[in-house]
């Protein structure tokens, strides 16, 4: 065998960004299938960029191998046909085509064979590398290890681009999620079923297709239907119907025709009560109410109408030419709610709420009810509830009623007979515990009626992994006793497997059975407790009904489940377990990808908690290890923390300590062959004023280095779903893959005069490249931009440039031992990020747009003091006059600004105005792109080809300047413009064709 050789990888060269995240960000809508649906974990990763890292992490840059492509044409060729593959990669319709996933395989085999054989593997089919590797001539392709694996969706990816997987993980929820995806489905793979049809189904074929896991993924299907069936034969009378009355409908046209009908309830909304504040009605419980709107849909407006009784009777009196009390309304004093259809007046908005956090009116007062007052009525046990509306499932769509005595006391007389009495977290803000509102155990968050459903469904599953293995033994399965977590593969791990999935329905379900769960009146369903990634309070409450059709139902779960499963085809087997990042010896000779905790971002283990003291009631008997604990890990957990470590100091220096412990164990134990990759991820408030920097990003960076780990790229990913944002191209990319190798042991030291003269050497050219892939010399490709060069990745963004810039930048610093400064002490992390992100803020324009920038940056569009715009303007080379006469500012009465591009003249030409300045000329071009679309800016451009670049990199400096700056809308135009450069340059392009043609016709 050859000596072995280490290309550099494509991931280190160049990728198709913008496509990936394309894919990355589409990929946020999907739910059929796809791995989110299977148990929540928070900030999973985009199975497109889990794929396109892992991909091109182990595929060899062209470029590396001269043997083969020994031209920059053939490299670049060669590049454009692995970016379209990576390109069909990423597509969420290729997740399970099994033509481009073997394409994919084939590639990382070819590029496996060249580290193994050298030049020999270019002779040699991929037939021929798969008999090597069988045959042993050849080492087998490299496990892949995550230690961080979280939601799993690196593992899965590894293991779908063929390679042996591992997933490890401290959290015992992250544990079992891996199991379940990358563990289980391999193991049973080709079983058929071996529970009966739900009844009233039949099998649609005589043999049906059971590869893969599609027959495990029946069985979950199967033995869900059966314990719904079971749950609501117990628990059935606790979730009645409600009638629709005549009195219901006397001021409700719209519920005329349903009177008599019984409906299924969706859910009950509650209101939380604490007494009143005033003497006077001191024995009323008054509602805590942030919204009395039940439906917003135009045209289906309904909303909760409080009527405040005049006397203290406890039931409303009946008095001509009032609202008749309603028979059912519950019998408490002082006011009962009433359903109303129609627009809703001004004041069902905001409910009782007078302002943020705790902050009511008195419902019967008015008097203030201020948050001292209900923190502590809580925590003295004096909060109550009170049924506020009930929805239900109409013929065509939600029906909203008012509340009634019979199921509120229904609602009451549920007694549970086991209760998750574990403590909550009540030093964090993150969970509701930590806010003082009487939550001191995870039985606090849920209804007494919640609790009775968790405990049935639980207990069901213990019963359906015993149906299971009767099944499975009638089946033919061995009944050999051997279990899942022993690797058995006989009828009690099989039956035991089901028993996963359906624990993670009921898992689920919990999600959406809590007292944390809101009412969306845009959407007219019930969101889940985990709307974002923390556990805040939620006043008025909706209770779901688990026996319906709607959010949050078990059967939705086990569908979810078993779509999962149908679309897994494992082509290699897969581990999870639990092990500790810094101590964890599974990544030895492995491919590392992984995904560490964000510094303070999320405490997963407290927030886990909430799904752990459930999976542990039904899945203790299965892996007894990883759920020894009545909780999950909290110590160990690599999270700068401050309330486990009683300061913020004391919290970074733990995660420093720790993360450097974590990637110094994966430097040693990586694979040679391979550069390790790291996501990170970026909230908005990282990326400040004077770059992308933070303590989190800083610190994180500082365990990469000190864990001995050399930076050689940086990628931005979009991989954090961008909901309300007007465009995704607005966002801040919120993932930064780092790709990383082992920093040379004998790495010299420089100062920091050496370190900026090989800045300013590199940051122009890379930045250069960034914005302007390709170049001189290189001859067209299929890929390639507008004007023939080549491009060898897509152009960065302006959102993603103040990240992508780091990697060049930190390349440098990386791989050097130290950088001293003149005092000879090293210099520190954020010194080197600041002096990278200069290179941001450096413009060489003319002097109007000098000026201009400068005063942008100071002011934006707002007015500033003539004085001011005097000197700036002297210093700049220009004057006031001069800048007001080329149409670029307004001054008068000892004030100036800037124009804004509406304001700037339609009929302006780069042709009449030969001294127009960059500023103007990118403002005109913002003007007509908004205007005139790409065709209307191509046109323009195509009459000042020479001033493109400029436009363009202004452009770059003021969305830069925006974005740090927090001026999202100021910022949209530049990025904007940027995203829609390639058509526009497109458009120009063909514009001068015709122009030249023109004029070798005349």
């Amino acid at each position: 065998m050859t000596s072995i050789k280490t290309p550099k990888k494509l991931i280190e060269v160049a990728l198709p960004l913008d496509k990936i995240n394309e894919a990355a960000a589409r990929e946020k809508s999907i739910r059929h299938g796809h791995p989110s649906t299977l148990h929540l974990w928070w900030a999973r990763r985009p199975l497109a960029a889990a794929r396109a890292v892992i991909f091109a992490q182990m595929v060899d840059d062209p470029a590396s191998v001269p043997e083969e492509f020994p031209t920059p044409e053939a490299q670049e060729r060669e590049r454009q046909r692995l970016f379209r593959l990576l390109e069909q990669l990423v597509q969420w319709e290729n997740t399970t085509n099994e033509e481009v996933l073997e394409s994919a395989r084939r590639e990382i085999r070819r590029s496996w064979a060249r580290h193994c054989l050298g030049a020999a593997a270019a002779r040699l089919s991929d037939d021929e590398i798969v008999a090597a590797i069988n045959a042993g001539r050849m080492p087998a392709l490299p496990g892949f290890h995550d230690p961080f694996a979280g939601g799993g969706a690196l593992p899965l990816e590894a293991q779908r681009l063929g390679l042996e997987t591992y997933a490890s993980d401290l959290n015992p929820v992250a544990v079992t999620i891996n199991k379940a995806m990358i563990e289980i489905p391999p193991r049973f793979a080709g079983y058929e079923p071996v529970g009966p049809l739900p009844p009233g189904e039949r099998q649609a074929t005589l043999h049906a297709d059971w590869s893969g896991a599609k027959g495990l993924a029946e069985d979950v299907r199967r033995y869900g239907a059966w314990m719904r069936a079971e749950a609501e034969k117990r628990i059935g009378h606790l979730y009645p119907r409600v009638k629709v009355t005549s009195e219901m409908a006397a001021d409700r046209p719209d519920l005329k025709p349903l009177v008599g009908q019984k409906l299924t309830v969706i859910a009950w909304l509650w209101a939380r009560t604490v007494k009143s504040p005033n003497p006077a009605f001191a024995d009323v419980d008054v509602p805590l109410v942030s919204t009395f709107i039940l439906s917003s849909k135009a045209g289906k407006e309904a909303y909760v109408e409080p009527i405040i009784l005049g006397g203290r009777a406890s039931r409303p009196p009946q008095v001509a030419g009032e609202t008749p009390a309603l028979p059912g309304t519950p019998a408490l004093p002082g006011y009962y709610f009433t359903v109303k259809v129609g627009k809703p007046p001004e004041s069902a908005k905001n409910g009782t709420k007078l302002a943020r956090g705790a902050n009511f009116r008195c419902l019967v007062s008015g008097a203030p009810i201020g948050d001292a007052y209900i923190k502590a009525e809580s925590l003295a046990g004096r909060m109550g509830e009170r049924l506020m509306a009930i929805v239900a499932e109409g013929p065509r769509g939600r029906v909203y009623l008012p509340p009634t005595e019979e199921h509120e006391r229904i609602a009451r007389s549920a007694q549970p007979l086991w209760k998750p009495d574990q403590p909550m977290n009540r030093d964090t803000r993150d969970l509701v515990s930590g806010r003082g509102y009487g939550f001191f155990t995870w039985a606090d968050l849920f209804t007494p009626r919640q609790l009775v459903a968790l405990t049935t469904f639980s207990d069901l599953v213990a019963e359906a992994i015993e149906k299971c293995r009767r099944d499975a033994i009638a089946a033919g399965l061995p009944d050999d006793g051997v279990g899942l977590d022993a690797s058995g593969t006989g009828a009690l791990a099989y039956a035991q497997a089901v028993g996963v999935y359906l624990a993670f329905a009921v898992d689920k379900g919990a999600n959406y059975w809590s007292s944390l769960c809101s009412w969306h009146s845009g959407r007219d369903t019930v969101t889940s407790t985990f709307g974002r990634q923390a556990l805040p309070m939620v006043w008025d409450f909706a209770e779901a009904n688990p026996f319906s059709n709607s959010s949050g139902n078990l059967l939705s779960g086990c569908e979810q489940a078993a779509k999962l499963l149908t679309n897994l085809k494992s082509p290699s087997n897969g581990l999870a377990l639990q092990s500790e990042a810094q101590s964890q010896t599974v990544s030895h000779n492995k491919i590392i990808s992984t995904d560490p905790p964000y510094y303070d971002n999320i405490a997963y283990a407290d927030l886990s908690d909430f799904f752990y003291v459930w999976l542990r009631r039904m899945l203790k008997p299965i892996f007894p290890g990883l759920y020894a604990t009545l909780a999950t890990p909290k110590t160990e957990e690599l999270v700068a923390t401050p309330c486990r470590h009683g300061s913020r100091e004391k919290a970074e220096t733990f995660f420093l300590e720790g993360m450097t412990q974590a990637l110094e164990n994966l430097a040693r134990q990586a694979h040679p062959a391979f550069p390790i990759t790291i996501y990170y991820a970026f909230k908005q408030s990282e990326t400040e004023s004077d770059g992308t920097t933070s303590p989190g990003w800083e610190t994180f960076l500082e365990a990469v280095l000190r864990a001995g780990l050399a930076i050689t790229g940086t990628w931005p990913m979009r991989t954090e779903y961008t909901g309300n944002l007007k465009k995704a191209t607005n966002a801040l990319a919120s993932s930064i893959v780092l790709v990383c190798r082992k920093r040379a042991a004998d790495a010299p030291v420089i100062t920091r005069r050496e370190f900026l003269r090989e800045l300013n050497a590199t940051l122009p050219e890379a930045m250069e490249e960034m914005i302007n892939p390709g170049g001189a010399g290189v001859p067209p490709a299929s890929g390639n931009s507008q004007d023939g060069r080549a491009l060898r990745h897509s152009p960065v963004t302006p959102v993603d440039l103040s990240q992508a810039i780091i990697g060049p930048g930190m390349a440098i610093f990386s791989r050097y031992a130290q950088v001293l400064e003149a005092d000879g002490t090293p210099m520190t992390v954020r010194t080197a990020l600041q002096l990278i992100n200069r290179f941001l803020t450096e413009d060489d324009f003319d002097y109007d747009t000098q000026f201009c920038l400068h005063w942008f940056e100071q002011h934006g569009w707002a007015t500033g003091k003539f004085g001011e715009a005097d000197v700036l303007a002297r210093a700049k080379a220009t004057s006031v006059d001069g800048l007001r006469e080329a149409g670029l500012v307004a001054a008068g009465k000892g004030e100036v600004r800037l124009l804004r591009w509406p304001e700037l003249p339609a009929k302006w030409s780069p042709k009449t105005d030969s001294c127009a300045s960059v500023w103007e000329a990118l403002h005109q071009l913002i003007r007509a792109l908004n205007q005139g679309g790409e065709s209307a800016a191509g046109a323009l451009l195509a009459r000042m080809p020479s001033r493109a670049e400029p436009i363009r990199a202004l452009a770059y400096r003021l969305y830069t300047l925006c974005e740090r700056r927090g001026w999202a809308d100021d910022a949209r135009p530049y990025n904007e413009l940027v995203a829609a450069w390639s058509g526009i340059e497109q458009v120009a392009g063909a514009a001068r064709v015709a122009y030249s043609q023109m004029k070798l016709d005349v």
